[in-house]
């Protein structure tokens, strides 16, 4: 857009139609400003950040790929840019302001979590962490940021998947409680289930056992109060119609059911949409979900279909030679430094308080 040089001074009305249009302008800014400040929702992202390392080698897992020794050649340089994208990424998934809930997945440890809220932008803003080291043989956790000048953790939880094959290890499902602006009570669960390495019958078995787990959490809250606010988000390695979601989870996939006790999965309106938030073999799949408890539909907090989201800026893509259109703009393919950001997309809901 060109702004033209004015040539000649304004005349009275045009110096009242003029200084009318900036107010008018200002205001729009500030409120939109202040929507995002949490006065009337609360928004909160789920990324998978793809192999989120430090530089230095774990004795206790197997990160020697992502050292400056391993095969990846992790270096200082890589691993601050990749922290950087983590932070433009959160940054615009809140465009004025950054969300005030951030559920993570692929993070090594805390060091990488510190270094993101405390060496980038989002200093300025009061983010807590939530973290434990999970018994993932690879060294990757689930963490959830939230920001405390929103939001008071009143308890947190983490819930082992233990497998009856003992050398079997998996992420920790991240349970947590927290108070918000109105004094509303939201449980948030942040997911990072198995993947499907070995096949999808041979490693289903894994993702009915965390989904089982989630649900007899959920089930317990329920027990306390029929509409209490859950959200259950996470890298589910499974899709909304699969039966670790609609069996083990227990999920519906139609809002117009809104019943107490119940689960709703929002993200599996976003399958018919031109991208999910992950892309495999030329097939796009959304791995990555929004589920919500019945509550949060229809509650003095509430949400919607309308309010869920699939974060797609253009950034975040690059052409798919193979399987033709677009796909994820990965940190690296193969081998392959490729300076980019994750093979999965984030996705976002708005809670309205």
């Amino acid at each position: 857009m060109t702004i033209e040089v004015l040539k000649k001074p304004l005349d009275s009305v045009s110096k009242v139609f003029f200084y009318f249009f900036c107010l008018v302008c200002v205001a729009s800014v500030q409120r939109v400003h202040a929507q995002t400040q949490g006065k009337d929702y609360i928004r909160l992202m789920f990324y998978n950040v793809e192999n989120y390392f430090d530089t230095v080698k774990d004795p206790s897992t197997n990160d020697r790929d992502f050292t400056p020794e391993g095969s990846m050649r992790w270096t200082a340089a890589r691993y601050t840019e990749k922290r950087n994208n983590i932070f433009r990424v959160i940054a615009n998934v809140g465009e004025w302001d950054p969300p005030a809930l951030v559920g993570l997945c692929e993070i090594e440890n805390r060091y990488v979590l510190d270094d993101l809220v405390k060496n980038t932008p989002l200093a300025k803003y009061p983010y807590r962490i939530i973290h434990k080291e999970s018994p993932d043989l690879r060294g990757i956790d689930v963490a959830l940021l939230y920001r405390g000048d929103y939001l008071k953790c009143i308890e947190q939880q983490f819930i082992r998947v233990r497998f009856t094959d003992n050398r079997k290890r998996t992420r920790d499902i991240l349970y947590a409680t927290l108070c918000t602006p109105k004094n509303d009570t939201l449980h948030v669960f942040v997911n990072h289930w198995p993947s499907r390495v070995g096949g999808i019958r041979q490693s289903e078995p894994g993702r009915m056992l965390a989904a089982s787990l989630v649900r007899h959490k959920v089930d317990s809250i329920f027990s306390r109060n029929a509409w209490a606010n859950i959200v259950v988000t996470g890298d589910l390695n499974d899709g909304p119609l699969d039966k670790s979601l609609t069996s083990g989870l227990q999920t519906l996939n139609d809002t117009a059911m809104n019943k107490h006790s119940a689960l709703f999965n929002l993200t599996a309106y976003k399958m018919k949409e031109p991208t999910g938030t992950i892309k495999y073999q030329g097939k796009w799949s959304v791995y990555d979900q929004m589920i919500v408890s019945g509550g949060l539909l229809s509650g003095s907090m509430r949400t919607s279909v309308e309010r869920c989201h699939i974060f797609r800026a253009d950034y975040l893509f690059e052409p798919d030679v193979r399987y033709q259109g677009v796909k994820p703009f990965r940190t690296y393919i193969g081998p392959k430094y490729n300076k980019g950001f994750s093979d999965h997309l984030p996705v976002y809901l708005d809670l309205i308080i």
